[in-house]
């Protein structure tokens, strides 16, 4: 993902060239603070930055306009409620400086804050001057910072969805340049605590917008997570939160949604991003390694693959699993007794139907070599493992994928060769369990749901006092319930495998 996040224009950036400094007596502002702020607005921005006391001046000015704007006396309501697919015309934008003149210049403020910034990554391959040089003095990050985390976490405006956006952007950018990682010791060790702080507060606030399941939330922290992702500070913090499991429930969010949608494609694309970043921790993080395993990363990852919206998407799901499916086996991560390891995400994939996908796939032409070449890897490993596996330990990782697909081990004769090995090692029929749920789910595929039915029936057929342990287990009326669907299929197998539990001789009738 490139660097320069692209953001739409603030609703109101028709209305910046309205600004008059001058008749806004509620921002301290000095005489020659105002007359910065014109030059800035009548000149280019290179004049503006032209030597690093200018940037540092012209940075440290806009962040205090922003510290003013924010403040309880200045409540930007008005322009606080717009969205950011709002976007106000010439005469609309005009008004709205009238009426909430605070708001505008707090979206001005910010945007030429994140001007300023763009500007000096791409000066800092050049020259000296940079984000670093900039909004770090003497190797401490400078105090005046702050109103951007106040916009994000207290304090007026902070539901203005634009603000916050432009705000964690710019924080992150900031924050990335000092890491204790990116900064090759130019920064002494002794300053790095308090951006590591001011890091942990804004992914914390990352983690806690995650949470909501909207478009809106996930379009105000995507930007700046891309950016501090690239940190291995930012992603141990952003797994500690449980990043990793908000990560994969958006995933599922956004494929259930609109595919054909663009901006969902671009949110696909985004998380997928990030989630393919963290999967780089995977061989030296033993925690790391778990929760990937624990919040199911790989189902989502092979849904994308399947579905194959965007090649983009495509690209980075399949870096993903290679990622994934090539962990280090030096330092093996455990889940209570259970270890997880590349094996164990091949077991996941080839459940999920992943060699399916891949086989197909490698009969396409590709133009990306890289796709080529974890296709082919991929393959390789896939084909690999699933020889190794016997045909209880695919209908395992099936089940446990939810990928249930009509096959060998969806037969009468693997049922009466494997019906005992439902109970589990611990006698606690998990698999059984599983199935259940997958026909109580109302979020299921319906031939899913057909086949956990059949697989239910036949577990009934086969195991000794199998049907005692389904009614147990709550199976007989979830499935009663599936008689009267619309699907005549599922409708089907949800009458066979009633009459599994209630027949005795179920051979005989047949």
């Amino acid at each position: 993902m490139a660097f320069p996040a692209s953001l739409a224009p603030s609703p109101v950036h028709l209305a910046f060239t309205g600004i008059q400094w001058d008749p806004l007596g509620k921002l301290e502002l000095t005489g020659p603070e105002k007359s910065l702020l014109r030059s800035a607005e009548d000149n280019v921005l290179e004049y503006s930055l032209a030597e690093q006391d200018d940037a540092s001046a012209y940075a440290r000015l806009l962040l205090k306009v922003l510290d003013q704007v924010i403040g309880p006396n200045n409540s930007s309501d008005k322009v606080a409620k717009l969205t950011m697919e709002d976007i106000l015309d010439d005469e609309e934008a005009l008004q709205m400086l009238y009426v909430d003149p605070m708001g505008v210049v707090s979206h001005y403020a910010l945007s030429k804050l994140y001007e300023v910034i763009l500007y000096l990554k791409e000066k800092s391959t050049k020259s000296e001057m940079s984000v670093l040089s900039t909004f770090y003095k003497d190797g401490a990050l400078i105090e005046e910072w702050r109103p951007l985390l106040r916009i994000l976490k207290g304090g007026a405006g902070t539901g203005d969805a634009y603000a916050q956006r432009v705000s964690a952007l710019c924080l992150a950018c900031i924050l990335f340049e000092g890491c204790p990682s990116q900064h090759n010791k130019k920064l002494p060790a002794d300053k790095s605590p308090a951006v590591l702080e001011a890091l942990q507060s804004l992914v914390s606030w990352i983690a806690s917008r995650l949470q909501s399941s909207t478009s809106t939330s996930l379009a105000l922290v995507t930007p700046a997570l891309a950016v501090l992702i690239a940190a291995p500070e930012a992603r141990k913090l952003f797994d500690q939160a449980g990043g990793i499991g908000f990560l994969v429930r958006h995933l599922r969010v956004r494929q259930a949604g609109p595919k054909k949608n663009s901006a969902s494609v671009q949110h696909l694309y985004e998380l997928c991003f990030c989630l393919w970043i963290m999967t780089y921790e995977c061989s030296s993080s033993e925690e790391m390694r778990g929760h990937f395993h624990r919040d199911q990363a790989v189902f989502a990852l092979v849904d994308l693959v399947a579905t194959a919206p965007r090649e983009k998407v495509v690209r980075v799901a399949l870096s993903s699993l290679r990622n994934l499916a090539t962990c280090s086996d030096d330092e093996l991560p455990t889940v209570g007794s259970k270890t997880v390891d590349g094996s164990t995400f091949l077991g996941e994939m080839i459940g999920c139907g992943l060699i399916k996908s891949i086989d197909l796939m490698k009969e396409r032409q590709w133009t990306d070599p890289d796709i080529v070449e974890d296709l082919d890897i991929l393959h390789k490993l896939l084909h690999e493992n699933y020889h190794d596996m016997t045909r209880w330990d695919v209908y395992k990782s099936e089940v446990e994928s939810g990928h249930l697909q009509w096959g060998i081990v969806h037969t009468e004769k693997f049922f009466k060769e494997n019906a005992r090995r439902m109970e589990g090692k611990d006698g606690n029929f998990a698999v059984v369990k599983v199935l259940i749920s997958l026909a109580a789910s109302s979020s299921t595929d319906e031939e899913v749901a057909a086949i956990a039915c059949y697989d239910i029936g036949e577990f009934v057929r086969n195991y000794p006092n199998g049907r005692a342990i389904v009614k147990r287990l709550g199976a007989k009326e979830i499935v009663m319930k599936l008689i009267e669907h619309e699907n005549p299929e599922l409708q089907r197998h949800a009458l066979q495998c009633v009459s599994k539990m209630l027949v005795q001789n179920w051979q005989a009738l047949k």
